[in-house]
């Protein structure tokens, strides 16, 4: 029999597999990075550098360059080059530019904000540093009650343009759900220069506590039950917006993994199922779609990818709301009997 044609597309690089290790600890350091590649990853995102250490940078060379500035006139000689400086964003150029002499898959860079800022430039270094694509991880908890939708979505929309025309590297965008007409979003920013979406961000919720009523962060990994919001907005958006897809949040096996083809991704990303069963379990995942794909004699992903997709299927309003009711119902059965 012969083995099926795993490879796909993604943001316009060529990959062996649809198989994606996600931003994670894993992927910020060059051992773990070796072991992602080993293990079959077709493509590894950085952990992202953030709006905040951009501008920590900034503040941090201020300082130093205003310190003794005004006292004595000698002092300007004193001043170190900026490239002295190890800071955060220093050193994520370096990760990006020893991931790409080291390993043979794409490496995709991830920045994290909201507005425009040092963006731009770095976007530029992250490109001369090598980088095969850049992610924009869009993190944002819309609360400010002055801030309206329409303006929300206008700083995303200038964030994409500005990065776009600075760039000529791929650029996805990383998404969260919580937008009021997502589709059209995803259209108009489309429009504005990505070229791809990754749906969607997982974003960490506050917890409290109660001894010293302080706000903790709180880190959980994701689970398989997290998929189906990604999924049903893959099999919306697939076949309507010229961009590629990747599904992200909730893919720990490989029916996980096939969901998501099916549904309309280009691509699985997964980051929790490999922090909780290592690099290795990639091999897991493959094995598994192959095992799936052979049975049923599919020839490969472009094949099966997007075939129960909103477009494809014979109910399309199965993603929409009379799968709500639907839902509902079989729930009820289910109780009765």
């Amino acid at each position: 029999m012969t083995m099926p044609d795993l490879s796909t597309e993604y943001l316009g690089l060529r990959l062996r597999t649809p198989l994606v290790a996600s931003s994670s600890p894993l992927t910020g350091e060059m051992d773990g990075l070796r072991r992602l590649e080993d293990a079959g990853a077709s493509a590894v995102v950085l952990p992202s550098l953030f709006e905040e250490q951009i501008n920590a940078e900034a503040m941090e060379i201020d300082q130093l360059l205003e310190t003794g500035a005004e006292s004595f006139a000698e002092a300007l000689s004193y001043f170190p080059e900026l490239g002295d400086y190890d800071t955060g964003p220093d050193r994520y150029l370096k990760l990006v530019q020893q991931a790409k002499a080291a390993l043979g898959i794409p490496v995709i860079a991830s920045l994290n904000g909201t507005s425009p800022g040092g963006w731009v430039e770095h976007a530029k270094l992250i490109e001369e540093a090598g980088a095969d694509a850049l992610e924009l991880n869009l993190y944002l908890v819309a609360a400010d009650a002055d801030l309206d939708a329409t303006g929300l979505e206008t700083r995303y929309a200038e964030l994409v343009r500005a990065v776009r025309g600075a760039v000529r590297i791929p650029i996805a965008l990383k998404l969260g759900p919580f937008f009021t007409a997502l589709a059209h979003t995803a259209r108009e920013l489309v429009h504005e220069g990505a070229d791809g979406l990754v749906l969607f961000n997982r974003f960490y919720q506050p917890d409290l506590d109660l001894d010293t009523l302080e706000v903790l962060p709180r880190i959980s990994f994701s689970s398989s039950e997290e998929l189906r919001l990604p999924l049903r907005w893959i099999a919306i958006l697939h076949g309507r917006i010229r961009a590629s897809l990747a599904a992200t949040t909730g893919i720990h096996t490989a029916v996980d993994v096939l969901k998501v083809l099916l549904a309309g991704a280009d691509v699985a990303m997964t980051a929790s199922a490999l922090l909780q069963f290592g690099p290795e379990h990639l091999r897991r995942l493959e094995k598994g779609v192959i095992a799936w794909m052979s049975e049923r004699e599919y020839s490969s992903v472009r094949q099966l990818r997007g075939s129960v997709s909103q477009k494809a299927v014979a109910d399309p309003t199965a993603f929409e709301r009379a799968n709500y009711m639907r839902t509902l119902k079989s729930y009820s059965s289910s109780f009765r009997t």
